[in-house]
């Protein structure tokens, strides 16, 4: 179901009413209940502005295959929204909760980033919230494109999207599946290599490509193919888990929503912390609680009370270090990296995504907060787990050779979890004198936060 026009606009009048209330130079901030994030969040202990209305979908125009879209729309109804015209988001994040608007200013990645880039590479145009209290619409050609240009990952802190108007491709019913083993992370990139300059596989059409790599001679290509027809579909929103059925069959097929929500029912493989991927407890869960943002909330928690954590170190456990992440290498330097974590880090399964930027037209590092570059080829590589803080270690100890290693490499980290870079490793990596201009320009009394001091801050 569509908002309409008409309601979409009524909410940007109460966001503007509610600006006006603000004192003049009052620090502006979003009134939200979910997050995505995994850093800690300082509590202001100030209201923020209520933007429940701007959760939805405006229209979508099936033959410019162009959706309107507000800012707080999560990633579940814009798909629900266009699949019912055979579409879909260029690219659709892992997680049914992230939003749109969260996606563009924090960037997203999944298995058509091999071909269509990040979220905010299909947007055309979209209306901001700045920190002067104006909302602007920026475009790539528009008096306002240094703020489109700058406000993939700036986390909020160049402004809020309140409308934005993305790309959709056309999709079929089905995905045809297949699991290409392979016996060591030399051999893993190749694949991954190759289809990224073919689009193919042994003859057949690839539309999506990620990886996952169990151990360091056990890895597998994931390559996802559009097909209308089906010989069967398999189920993984219930007792059976979609990561093990990637060691256990070499194909596969699924519906377009179950495919591009494979990783959400078990948050990857996150879920089994939580003890629900044991048979007996999965049988007792309900399937609407088999969610990554109910086990996000559950770990949000945790982390502010350290409970678990408590208890599990009474028992003589040592503590434990969070290692969430997700980082790009080049290419070429992938297997290095992954070798490197393997014996470094405990820590598997770790995900592969390969990354095409798409746009090509505005120069080497057409996205300058985050300026991997327009022409060279990358892997995100993901890991989302907890190691133990060995005597003598302190926590943030691995964090830090993460990034430390990540630089050596030319690659980048994202920032929506734990950052330990100084001030300036920070701005050297993350748009510098760019940032510092544009911020400027649209936040010239400082009622954002700066970037760094949101995703680092003290450490």
């Amino acid at each position: 179901m569509t908002l309409g026009w008409a309601a979409h606009r009524g909410a940007v009048d109460d966001l503007a009413g509610q600006l006006q209330e603000l004192p003049p130079g009052a620090p502006v901030r979003l009134a939200k209940r979910t997050s995505n994030l995994f850093r800690p969040r300082t509590e202001t202990g100030r209201a923020g502005l209520d933007v429940s209305r701007l959760r939805g979908v405006i229209e979508v125009d099936p033959q410019a295959r162009i959706a309107q879209v507000q800012g707080m729309c999560t990633y579940e109804d814009l798909v629900d929204a266009t699949l019912a015209h055979g579409l879909m988001p260029h690219v659709v994040p892992q997680l049914k909760t992230i939003t749109l608007g969260g996606a563009v200013t924090g960037l997203g990645i999944e298995s058509s980033s091999f071909r269509n880039g990040m979220p905010h590479e299909s947007v055309r145009d979209l209306d901001i919230l700045t920190g002067s209290g104006e909302i602007v619409t920026a475009s790539a050609t528009n008096e306002h494109a240094d703020l489109y240009r700058a406000f993939p990952n700036s986390y909020g802190t160049l402004g809020y999207s309140v409308r934005l108007a993305i790309e959709l491709e056309a999709v079929t019913a089905y995905v045809h599946l297949r699991h290409i083993r392979a016996h060591s992370v030399d051999e893993l990139v190749a694949t991954l290599g190759r289809v990224l300059e073919s689009r193919e596989f042994d003859g057949e059409s690839v539309d999506f490509v990620d990886g996952v790599v169990f151990t360091p001679t056990e890895s597998y290509a994931v390559l996802g193919t559009f097909t209308a027809t089906a010989p069967y579909l398999s189920d993984y929103t219930g007792q059976r888990i979609f990561y093990r059925s990637i060691q256990e069959r070499t194909e596969d097929y699924l519906t377009i929503r179950d495919y591009l929500w494979r990783w959400d029912t078990d948050w990857f493989w996150c879920s089994r912390a939580l003890k629900v991927q044991h048979p007996l407890v999965r049988r007792l869960v309900p399937r609407r609680y088999l969610r990554s943002d109910v086990y996000g909330r559950i770990i949000r928690f945790e982390n502010r009370h350290g409970w678990y954590a408590a208890l599990h170190q009474r028992g003589g456990a040592l503590p434990q270090e969070r290692v969430v992440q997700d980082i790009e290498v080049p290419i070429e330097r992938t297997a290095e990296f992954v070798d490197w974590f393997l014996a470094t880090v405990p820590i598997e399964p770790i995900w592969l995504c390969p990354i095409r930027i798409h746009d090509r037209q505005h120069g080497v590092r057409p996205w300058p907060l985050y300026p991997i570059e327009a022409g060279r080829d990358y892997v995100n590589i993901g890991f989302w787990s907890a190691v133990d803080i060995a005597p003598g270690a302190v926590d943030g100890d691995v964090n830090r050779a993460i990034e430390a290693k990540v630089s050596a490499l030319d690659g980048h980290k994202s920032l929506y979890s734990d950052a330990y870079y100084d001030p300036e490793t920070f701005r050297s990596l993350y748009g510098g004198e760019e940032y510092a201009r544009v911020k400027k320009l649209y936040d010239p009394d400082g009622r954002l936060p700066d970037l760094y001091a949101k995703v680092v801050g003290r450490r």
